[in-house]
Formats: C-alpha cells, sequence, structure tokens
C-alpha cells in the first residue's frame, strides 16, 4: 500500500481519498478505521463518588430494575446513560449486546457454552454465569465464527 500526504491551505479539515482498482477487505478496514468515532467517556457512581470508567476494565453493563450497572474488575457501578447510550460509547468490536438488557465484553468471556439448545451460556471471567437471549444467538455465532 502507497501512502501520500499533500499538505493543502485550501482543506481546513482533512480529506481522504482512497485510489483503488476494487473494494476489497483492506479498503473496507480502512474506511471503517478512518470512519469510527472516539469512544466516550462512560463514568459510574459508587458510594456517592463519580469515577471514569477504563473501557479494558468493564466486563458487562446491564439494566437492573430500572438501573444501569457496570460490573467491572474492581466494583460494581451505577451509570447514569441508559444500555443503548452505553453500547453506542463502547467499542462495538469488543463489547456485544446478548440481550434486551445486557451488553458483555468479550475479552472478558472466559467460555461460550453452546450446548443449550436456542441459546449461548456465556462464562465471565469473575464468575459470572449469563445468556445470551434468542434474538441475539445468529449474531454472537457469526461474530465467534461458529
Amino acid at each position: 500500500m502507497e501512502i501520500e500526504v499533500k499538505l493543502d491551505s485550501a482543506y481546513p479539515e482533512p480529506k481522504v481519498v482512497i485510489l483503488t482498482a476494487a473494494m476489497n477487505e483492506t479498503v473496507s478496514e480502512i474506511v471503517r478505521k478512518l470512519s469510527e468515532e472516539q469512544s466516550q467517556i462512560i463514568s459510574g457512581t459508587r458510594d456517592g463518588l463519580v469515577e471514569v470508567l477504563e473501557p479494558q476494565e468493564i466486563i458487562r453493563i446491564y439494566a437492573d430494575s430500572g438501573k444501569t450497572i457496570a460490573a467491572t474488575t474492581k466494583d460494581e457501578y451505577t451509570l447514569r446513560l441508559r444500555l443503548y447510550e452505553a453500547e453506542e460509547r463502547l467499542d462495538g468490536r469488543q463489547f456485544v449486546r446478548i440481550s434486551n438488557s445486557e451488553i458483555i465484553n468479550l475479552k472478558k468471556a472466559a467460555c461460550f457454552d453452546m450446548s443449550i439448545t436456542g441459546t449461548i451460556c456465556v462464562k465471565l471471567s469473575d464468575g459470572t454465569v449469563t445468556y445470551v437471549s434468542r434474538r441475539y444467538v445468529a449474531g454472537i455465532k457469526r461474530l465467534l465464527g461458529v
């Protein structure tokens, strides 16, 4: 791949042009990476204090009794976001929705048990066991390459 940078004062904002003979996986990946926005901060409340949560420490985010809870490697925090808002702020390559009420960090999944017909049992690194709802099973299987 050849990369060329031209400086031109006529462009106050950077403009990227990709010249290629055909659309392929590499070009698609470049476009995706250039298009994705930086993930935003997620903060949680615990014992009256607000803390910034590091995405790599989040194990799962789930809804419980009208609240959104983030379980991390340190503790559990209450978020002032709805589940879909937290999902938008997280990296879609690392975090995946497994039900209408839960998002998991794929890097914190210890194993996936697919022996149960119609669903997938997920054991997380902290010992939590959760299930992929039927609606999301096909997407998880595709993501795992199964």
